[in-house]
């Protein structure tokens, strides 16, 4: 068995993947369509970016695969597998080479969400993935408000620090190495007087919007995520999903009420990846310690006070 990255000669043979592609990034999915589409195919080759495809091949079959990340996260990405009906045999060694990228880039952790039961967890799973949570995208009707509610607006610096607090609040402590917040303030927050009632991450490309609410399960939230999806998909004039991981499964009744379509459940998935440190670094770091020239040491006379610098 190969793995190879992709190149160019591959590109004309990626037509017949087109459908025949298992998702493992929902969010990349619905929001800029599908990774094999033809606006895609030249960002794959370009090596700025934090993209990178491979294809293992054994005994006349073929796997492609994909592992992306975002320059201010620690987590990378699976994107997809192609073509599904292979994604079995060939996933395990494939995985590997796709992870070992990830922890070139210095990603921390490798992620993936795939629909529960697909044939794929399994192999997924021998290649070192673990399950940490599931979540299911809801397909949002246009609620028939009239604008956005003026509690939300866009997060600014001086928010961050309390929607870190109400990130650490709503995940559970063992996931938040994995689900963390971006570096930087981005999103949106619902104020209502000087308490932060909830937080929004967004994200949008040319098929459609992201939304990930964070709520507290006291909060009223029904007419406040209703305002939010409809200012959202007036805005942007695209289908809006909203992601429901397991652990704000109380979110669901709501958008269940404004009217949101479920999709399947999905099983998110993890795995952890050993940041590597180059030990030439130590050694050279230690060279410099001991090839310092040690302080002259003073001498003084009998009698004499030991000098003194003012």
């Amino acid at each position: 068995m190969t793995v190879r990255p992709l190149d160019l000669l591959d590109l004309p043979s990626l037509a017949r993947y087109h459908h025949s592609l298992l998702s493992l990034d929902s969010a990349r999915m619905l929001t800029r369509g599908n990774p094999l589409g033809p606006a895609a195919l030249l960002s794959y080759l370009n090596p700025r970016r934090f993209i990178y495809t491979a294809i293992a091949s054994e005994n006349g079959r073929s796997l492609m695969g994909q592992v992306t990340r975002m320059e201010s996260e620690a987590s990378a990405r699976l994107t997809f597998l192609a073509p599904a009906e292979e994604a079995d045999a060939l996933v395990l060694p494939l995985a590997e080479s796709l992870a070992a990228q990830a922890g070139e880039w210095g990603a921390f952790h490798l992620l993936a969400d795939v629909d529960e039961g697909a044939p794929a967890i399994r192999p997924l799973r021998q290649a070192g993935f673990s399950m940490f949570a599931w979540q299911r995208i809801w397909k949002m009707a246009l609620p028939e408000t009239d604008g956005i509610s003026p509690g939300w607006r866009q997060v600014e610096s001086v928010d961050w620090p309390a929607v870190q607090s109400l990130h650490n609040q709503i995940i559970p402590a063992l996931l938040q190495p994995i689900e963390m917040l971006p570096k930087q303030a981005e999103g949106l927050i619902f104020r209502s007087g000087p308490d932060l009632q909830a937080y929004a991450r967004v994200s949008s490309g040319p098929a459609g919007v992201w939304l990930e609410p964070f709520v507290p399960p006291e909060c009223e939230c029904t007419p406040m995520l209703g305002a939010l999806i409809s200012a959202i998909g007036r805005s942007y004039r695209r289908p809006v999903y909203v992601c429901v991981r397991s652990y704000q499964a109380w979110l669901e009744s709501v958008l269940e009420d404004l009217g949101g379509q479920a999709g399947p459940q999905q099983a998110v998935l993890v795995k952890h990846l050993a940041k590597l440190q180059k030990s030439e670094q130590v050694v050279n770091s230690m060279e410099k310690v001991l090839a310092k020239p040690a302080a002259p040491v003073a001498r003084v006379a009998a009698g004499e006070d030991f000098p003194i610098k003012k």
